[in-house]
């Protein structure tokens, strides 16, 4: 049914959902924000799912965004454009407002939209060798679409040490940002999940999916207006000298012009 993600579920309804474009560091390219919007709906509708672990498969959690699908939106108009940025925020807020705990399983590297969907998890556990980065003004372009949960995850002020500089940080900041619970060394990653889990499995489902959307909705979660802002914010970086300069560059393995 998926070619860019899996889906296995113990008898316990704990299920977990895998990034499995290995070869490809787990990238987001459309195919897979399509699969991954397609699988949360399912998880979301299915009473025998308990609990979903949001884990990756091969060595990275996930390289940010394709950038072949990138380098195919510079000859798009700016609407075609702006509609492929909604396929990110699509999935990320089908995924924020999942009506089950998700627990993210972080390892390797977490990069651009990597970042963003440690922010909709309700818990990420990361290894402690763990490395993050928003690294998408290296290239010209701005951390938009998933910017509204970023920010809602970490709060402006925290948000504002990495959001645009292009940072790469390691574990024990990302738990100081609040974009992780905890970190652990590699060994102990898949205990320190279960850990996370297990509480649910003693809680009636339908009271953790209420108190789940209450904690969003008093808590200021992302709104479809900031959504739409970071759409439309996103649309236009595109159109700038600079976009096509920063991904240019990198398909020519070459450094941008800003670079010093």
């Amino acid at each position: 049914m998926y070619e860019t993600i899996t889906i296995e579920t113990d008898a316990r309804g704990v299920a977990t959902l895998t990034l499995a474009r290995d070869a490809k560091h787990n990238a987001l390219s459309a195919q897979m924000l399509a699969e991954l919007t397609q699988a949360a709906a399912e998880l979301g509708g299915d009473d025998a799912v308990r609990v979903v672990i949001l884990a990756a498969a091969g060595k990275t959690f996930c390289a940010g965004g394709d950038l072949g699908w990138m380098q195919e939106q510079m000859g798009m108009d700016a609407a075609t454009r702006a509609q492929e940025a909604g396929k990110l925020a699509t999935m990320l807020g089908a995924l924020n407002r999942l009506p089950k705990p998700l627990i993210g399983r972080l390892h390797g590297n977490a990069f651009g939209g990597g970042v963003g969907m440690a922010a909709v998890c309700d818990v990420a556990v990361g290894v402690d060798s763990l490395k993050m980065a928003l690294t998408e003004t290296k290239l010209g372009i701005i951390p938009a679409t998933i910017g509204p949960y970023v920010i809602a995850r970490m709060g402006e002020g925290r948000a504002r040490r990495v959001f645009m500089s292009g940072c790469v940080f390691g574990a024990e900041e990302a738990v100081e940002l609040g974009l992780l619970a905890r970190s652990v060394p590699e060994a102990e990653l898949d205990a320190a999940v279960e850990r996370e889990v297990l509480p649910y499995l003693a809680c009636a489902p339908g009271a953790v999916a209420a108190a789940k959307a209450l904690a969003q909705d008093l808590g200021g979660a992302a709104t479809e207006e900031a959504v739409a802002l970071s759409i439309a914010a996103l649309a236009a970086r595109w159109e700038t000298e600079e976009a096509a300069e920063g991904i240019g560059a990198f398909f020519e393995k070459r450094k941008a012009a800003w670079v010093v």
